[in-house]
């Protein structure tokens, strides 16, 4: 979603070298994924795609992880298999068909600001203690160990792969289905995508204290583009979703057609669209996906790491007026079957409700351990990482905006002259300004309160604490995304949510085509 400079104090990170990534399927033996079942495990428990009796067992785990982690303020053992798939029709045919399985750690030590980190593909005693030389290199921590997450038993999701209930075929005919569907709808239909995607990963948290916390998390994603043309004309409209669960909530018939639905209509609408106009004007932004404004212009402003290090516009301000009246934003990991949830954060600490910013005024961070540690507050199980590759941050989850009382229609009513923005492409925000510059996908002109022609080129341009103050209308049609979003922050990628009612800003300046 965004970009930003990497935020994390990272004293040293190691790849280990490992024996080869090895095909888990290529090896003979009669277990889960070919691997050699740890003791006290049966072939069903997934946690069997982390241990291996040959390699590392969960009290081998536990050792380690106590002997390597010994002297540090923080840290942990994180152990993932992660396999995922992907497919794309394009052009009228299967263009791509990629599977892949991965396993590995990452070992983080934590002693003070400084953190020291190193992983490997390969799951084994002997690889571990490798990565454990990396945190040698720490200084000793001076205080206690922090005290570990507190435990939980909540699920969000369930613990099925989405790639082991549908077979390759039906998913490369869904597909079929789903390009001729949609080039069957209008003769202007010239060009159709069709992507599937999903992933299923097994993690599991080890630290030194003898805690252990395991999550199992499915994702899955349909999306459609579309290319329509007249006259010589090009538009494109794009439409998908998505969440923790299985393939069956987007394989029904009635969903991938509403896909189609509204990609096309998106598409169509751009191409009687008109130059987009430019200047200073009041913008009313629809309820959902546009919440990635919310997301980009002030959420990464309210990750823990700026703010501990003083970088963001919203460092030192708690409890000070940072909106206008009657705007909420909350970040919350904890909504069942969302793209951005988890049942705990990749550090362990369960997920759960964190109210940034309350009536206007700002109330508070999102916090991973390290960060919560040294500003003297508690984790509110916003640690993330991309992989076992990557140590964790501050991140955020599912991050909206709480609906307000206005009716959209009255909204819309007062806009003399502006633009309705309905979906957005992305963006991009400066950290320590607070800038932002999003491009429209879909967005209309508004002329005496009524919508006008569909305009192409329009771009957002501001800074989220001047925006927040700007806001005039809240309405009570509140939104989430459809679960597509993917947010960039420090070299790593993770799934996020977004949400927020029909919102009216004034002075909101828009770059145009006009």
């Amino acid at each position: 979603m965004g970009w930003t400079r990497r935020p994390c104090a990272t004293f040293r990170k190691v790849a280990i070298p490992a024996t080869a990534k090895r095909g888990i399927l290529e090896r003979g033996c009669s277990s889960v994924a070919g691997l050699p079942i740890s003791s006290g495990m049966t072939a069903t428990d997934p946690r069997s795609l982390l241990y291996a009796t040959d390699k590392l067992s969960p009290d081998e785990a536990r050792a380690i992880a106590a002997e390597t982690l010994k002297g540090c303020d923080d840290g942990e053992l994180y152990l993932q298999f992660a396999a995922s798939e992907s497919f794309a029709f394009d052009d009228g045919r299967l263009k791509l068909a990629d599977y892949s399985r991965d396993p590995g750690f990452g070992l983080r030590g934590v002693t003070g600001e400084m953190t020291g980190f190193a992983h490997a593909n390969e799951i084994s005693t002997a690889a571990i203690r490798r990565a454990g030389e990396t945190l040698r290199l720490l200084d000793p921590a001076k205080g206690k160990p922090a005290a570990p997450p507190r435990r939980s038993n909540r699920h969000l999701y369930t613990d099925a792969s989405p790639l082991d209930a549908v077979s390759f075929e039906k998913k490369v005919a869904l597909l079929e289905r789903i390009d001729a569907a949609a080039r069957a709808r209008d003769p202007r239909v010239k060009q159709v995508t069709a992507s599937l995607a999903a992933s299923w990963s097994v993690v599991e948290i080890v630290r030194a204290d003898g805690f252990v916390a395991t999550d199992i998390r499915p994702l899955v994603r349909l999306n459609v583009g579309i290319v329509v043309e007249k006259d010589g004309r090009r538009e494109t409209g794009n439409f998908g979703l998505g969440g923790r669960y299985l393939y069956d909530r987007i394989m029904g018939e009635e969903t991938w057609n509403r896909c189609i639905d509204e990609a096309l209509a998106q598409a169509l609408v751009n191409l009687d669209s008109v130059d987009a106009p430019a200047g200073e004007m009041t913008v009313l932004l629809g309820p959902g996906w546009p919440g990635i404004l919310l997301h980009e212009a002030i959420g990464h402003g309210l990750e823990g790491d700026f703010n501990r290090k003083g970088t963001s516009a919203f460092s030192g301000r708690l409890g000070e007026r940072v909106a206008a009246p009657g705007v909420t934003v909350v970040d919350d990991g904890s909504l069942i079957d969302r793209r951005g949830s988890l049942s705990i954060d990749d550090e362990g600490t369960p997920t759960e409700e964190t109210v940034l910013i309350e009536d206007g005024i700002l109330k508070g961070y999102m916090q991973d351990r390290l960060n919560a540690r040294l500003m003297g507050v508690k984790p509110t199980g916003n640690g993330r990482r991309e992989s076992y590759e990557h140590a964790p941050m501050p991140r955020m989850t599912n991050t909206f905006m709480r609906a307000g009382q206005d009716d959209p229609a009255e909204l819309l009513s007062r806009v003399k002259n502006g633009i309705f923005a309905k979906s957005f492409g992305g963006g991009q925000v400066d950290i320590v300004s607070g800038k932002f510059v999003f491009s429209c996908t879909e967005a209309y002109k508004i002329q005496d309160g009524k919508l006008g022609a569909p305009i192409k080129g329009a771009t957002l341009i501001g800074d989220g604490p001047t925006v927040l103050t700007k806001v005039a209308g809240i309405g009570h049609d509140f939104a989430l995304d459809e679960g597509v979003g993917t947010c960039g922050k420090g070299g790593q990628t993770v799934p996020a949510g977004v949400g927020q009612p029909s919102l009216l800003v004034d002075g909101l300046t828009v770059g145009g085509t006009a």
